[in-house]
């Protein structure tokens, strides 16, 4: 499909990332009325509500209509398309720096992000701690920094109901890690459960004994990072996702972008 002039925005996908992108994305269906609109606009117009934090009916009328944005968005999640792309580039990533396609260890941090108006009360907690009321970021990368795995739960939720819930979806999905870096958040029995059920080791990094304010800690700071990476992008710099499962996977999507191919 010939591509239609129009405006180019930074957040669009260069010529050389495009050409990553596109062929790991499902092709067109072979019966039906042919697509009217061409799969990279489609694209760019996702990583533009991902990037500057605008509605979907807010999105600039030189792309295609927000209506089949979102349902492109919605549909390719479903379907698993988002994750498996994510994972095919994170996958050429590891290989061009010589690494085995699937890490041996990874790094677990939380982050609590307030919710919007727009996050329902069914999915969105307190976070006492923080004092934040909204939803908690759980993340695994690996220890060069891209995004394994992503939970998005309540802030209410506690580091190491999250942190099992995380590493079990990334058991049953065929994830093989055998070492994870956590902070002291994921202390205690959480360890434990790791060794017996999954035999997982998980090391603690904590802070030197009287250390007061910031400072770069061994394999922490790899995941540490992540967080800032994501809130720096509008729309993540709070949660405005009505449904826990697209937060998730407009995180996938940045980290796509920024992660992988940005190597």
């Amino acid at each position: 499909m010939a591509r239609a002039p129009r405006h180019r925005y930074p957040s669009d996908l260069s010529d050389s990332q495009w050409a990553l992108v596109g062929p790991l994305l499902p092709p067109p269906a072979v019966v039906g009325r042919r697509e009217k609109h061409d799969r990279r606009d489609v694209v760019d117009a996702i990583l533009y509500v991902v990037r500057n934090g605008c509605a979907w009916r807010a999105l600039p009328s030189d792309y295609p209509p927000w209506q089949t944005v979102y349902y492109y968005f919605a549909r390719w999640h479903d379907l698993g398309v988002t994750e498996r792309v994510h994972d095919a580039l994170r996958e050429q990533a590891r290989a061009q720096e010589g690494r085995a396609p699937e890490p041996t260890a990874g790094i677990i941090d939380s982050q609590s992000v307030k919710g919007a108006d727009t996050v329902p009360a069914s999915s969105r907690g307190y976070d006492a701690g923080k004092k934040i009321n909204g939803r908690k970021r759980f993340v695994v990368v690996d220890t060069m920094g891209l995004l394994l795995a992503v939970l998005v739960v309540p802030a209410s939720t506690h580091d190491t109901a999250g942190g099992r819930q995380l590493l079990l979806d990334g058991f049953f999905a065929g994830r093989r890690l055998r070492l994870v870096f956590a902070d002291a958040g994921f202390t205690g029995t959480f360890v434990d459960w790791a060794v017996r059920i999954l035999t997982l080791t998980v090391q603690v990094v904590r802070k030197p004994a009287g250390q007061k304010g910031f400072s770069v800690l061994p394999r922490r700071w790899v995941v540490e990072r992540t967080p800032s990476w994501i809130t720096g992008h509008r729309r993540h710099a709070r949660d405005y996702e009505r449904r826990p499962d697209h937060a998730e996977s407009l995180i996938r999507r940045l980290r796509s972008i920024d992660g992988p191919i940005s190597w």
